[in-house]
């Protein structure tokens, strides 16, 4: 559904590389939404960090993500970084922004229709701004993460590089965490998990809350339950390839969860918290099991062996692949042109 003639900017953020090196779901989205639509034709500029990489045309002012580069202050790197994007504007057709609340502040300064891709609402001190820009267009990650008002076109769910996801071999006996060490993705639950079925935990993940590691995830480690630090695709991989089931016992409702997609890529089934939208990512009793506490998901484990890994891979194939997620774009990029009077 390419539109020849086309220019697209996609706005990424700049704390870590585009494609991050490690953790950076915003990073990984945009990154995706950038080569998919190379793929299939369009004209993309990628707004990112210089040492990023990309089929498209790259524009950078800030050489390494602010979360990489201590030198670097991190305001200063985003409104340089944002602020360089909306003075190109005329240069484009449409930005496609993936910086949150910050680039709409820029949005009515430029002829040039802005969407937004809204990777969930961080806190409800933001919200003021989107009130105040709800008549720009949006897009949600997931029906669960939407807030009332804004101009929503659709909803689009993340997809992912299915390539680098194999299938992995049947077999694996340990249970796995990849995400960020945070009250909010549960890690203590997964230990607790753990530690009532005797299955061993390897926990892997950037430390954000360095208290909540100290406090209720550093004396619970052992032999079996084991932290293994940030991995890069390569690593999560190696933990797929040891996985029982993938835990994701999040205390907060889940935005997306790009980690879902990407385990069930590789045949991995998923006990996931019933919050948010992993009721829209995982489909109960075919690609993971739902729960409500830790003492489902210990139960949970019982019915494990059940989830065929094939259907795991082809939900994703089906719902959460690059090209499903682009084709879901180019529809809302239509949409705007056609509302801007520009087809």
């Amino acid at each position: 559904m390419t539109i020849p003639g086309k220019r697209i900017a996609i706005l990424s953020p700049v704390a870590w590389r585009t494609p991050p090196r490690q953790y950076g779901a915003w990073e990984t989205v945009a990154s995706n939404i950038a080569e998919g639509l190379v793929a299939r034709g369009w004209d993309v500029t990628l707004f990112a960090t210089g040492d990023s990489v990309t089929r498209a045309h790259l524009h950078a002012v800030v050489e390494r993500g602010y979360e990489e580069d201590s030198a670097v202050d991190p305001k200063v790197a985003e409104y340089l970084h944002i602020s360089e994007a909306f003075e190109h504007a005329g240069e484009f057709d449409l930005i496609h922004s993936h910086y949150d609340f910050m680039a709409l502040s820029y949005s009515r300064l430029v002829k040039t229709p802005v969407l937004t891709t809204i990777h969930g609402f961080s806190s409800p001190k933001i919200m003021p701004v989107y009130e105040k820009y709800h008549d720009s267009y949006f897009v949600s990650i997931s029906d669960s993460d939407r807030a009332p008002g804004l101009n929503y076109l659709a909803t689009v769910y993340n997809g992912i590089d299915l390539s680098l996801y194999p299938m992995k071999e049947p077999g694996g006996g340990d249970l796995i965490f990849l995400g960020r060490i945070h009250p909010d993705k549960g890690v203590h639950l997964a230990i607790e998990v753990a530690r009532s079925s005797g299955l061993p935990l390897l926990i892997a993940g950037i430390i954000q809350d360095r208290a909540y590691f100290r406090e209720q995830v550093q004396p619970h480690l052992n032999q079996a339950i084991r932290y293994v630090g940030p991995v890069d695709v390569p690593g999560k991989n190696a933990l797929f390839a040891r996985a029982r089931a993938l835990l994701h016992l999040n205390t907060i409702p889940e935005r997306f969860g790009l980690v879902l997609a990407e385990a069930n890529a590789a045949g991995v089934p998923v006990i996931a918290m019933d919050l948010g939208s992993c009721r829209e990512v995982i489909q109960d009793g075919q690609t993971g099991l739902l729960v409500n506490n830790a003492h489902e998901a210990v139960q949970a484990l019982g019915c494990i062996d059940k989830i065929d890994p094939n259907a795991c891979r082809q939900r994703v194939r089906q719902c959460f692949s690059i090209e499903t997620m682009v084709e879901a774009y180019e529809r809302a990029y239509r949409k705007i042109f056609e509302l801007e009077g520009k087809l």
